[in-house]
């Protein structure tokens, strides 16, 4: 039976971000995961997950900029990733050790670090180098506190110049290192855009215990997983079938998002999910 994670980045837009927490919950989530958390304090986020008996599956290393200001300013300038790009190891260093600061006090066995975006012109071959070098580094600091470091190939449509859009680079990265605290991030929306033939992608990686976290999305517009072309019910028989057992994040943007009541108001597609199913016969 999968088991499903409110990403608060993106559902309850209607609401302050400290507010998602409490609307999650009262919706029936039992978990939640979100991008940056780092424009508040990391003690109010814990405060809002156990008044709210929540998990927290999964957040972010900050894209670029090593504090609030900075890190805000740098997704809204496009910035999306420093781990491949050369030059740029001190900031992304830096960048884990203030995610690693708020992993202290969040409960989140997951951190995804974002690779970055292609320069006009850059040498792929150095990026890839930098990345397994950068890669290598902060699962070792993670691994400090027993931590999971997460990759995630991420479409071109909707991050041009993306430097990771496939499943097979991440898992051929993720060897490459060597650290069994490194693992893919297998949002089946983005697999969908840029490869499809999901079931199958799901029957190759999932078993090799690789793939650390789940997200979804309805392709192609990124509304609820009830919209678009992807029959979802079925992928998450298959992902029963292989055995996987860790949280789904809920990555999408609600359709009526903005509006009161909006996010809950499209969660029918979740309780016919988690309907208990009988047995014919």
């Amino acid at each position: 039976m999968p088991q499903f994670a409110a990403n608060l980045s993106m559902m309850y837009a209607e609401l302050p971000f400290l507010d998602r927490f409490a609307a999650a919950a009262k919706d029936g989530f039992k978990a939640v995961e979100f991008l940056f958390p780092y424009a508040w304090p990391a003690a109010e986020i814990a405060a809002r997950l156990e008044a709210n008996g929540l998990a927290l599956a999964l957040f972010n290393m900050p894209p670029g900029g090593t504090d609030a200001d900075s890190i805000a300013k740098a997704w809204d300038a496009g910035v999306r990733g420093t781990a491949s790009l050369p030059g740029m190891e001190s900031e992304f260093r830096r960048g884990v050790g203030l995610a690693l600061d708020y992993q202290k006090l969040l409960p989140s066995p997951r951190i995804h670090l974002m690779a970055g975006l292609i320069p006009a012109g850059g040498d792929t071959a150095a990026m890839r180098a930098t990345y397994v070098a950068n890669l290598r580094w902060a699962a070792a600091a993670a691994a400090q506190q027993g931590v999971d470091i997460l990759i995630e190939p991420i479409n071109t449509r909707d991050i041009p110049g993306f430097f990771l859009n496939r499943q097979d680079q991440a898992h051929a990265v993720v060897q490459e290192v060597g650290a069994p605290n490194l693992k893919v991030q297998m949002d089946l929306y983005h697999c969908q855009i840029v490869e499809g033939d999901v079931a199958t992608k799901i029957r190759q990686y999932v078993p090799t215990g690789r793939v650390g976290h789940i997200q979804i999305a309805g392709v192609p517009e990124r509304h609820e997983p009830d919209t678009g072309e992807v029959n979802y019910p079925y992928l998450f028989d298959v992902l029963d079938e292989v055995g996987y057992t860790g949280w789904i994040g809920c990555e999408y943007r609600p359709r009526r998002g903005g509006e009161p009541g909006g996010t809950s108001a499209g969660l029918g597609w979740l309780a016919d999910v988690l309907k208990p199913r009988g047995n014919a016969g």
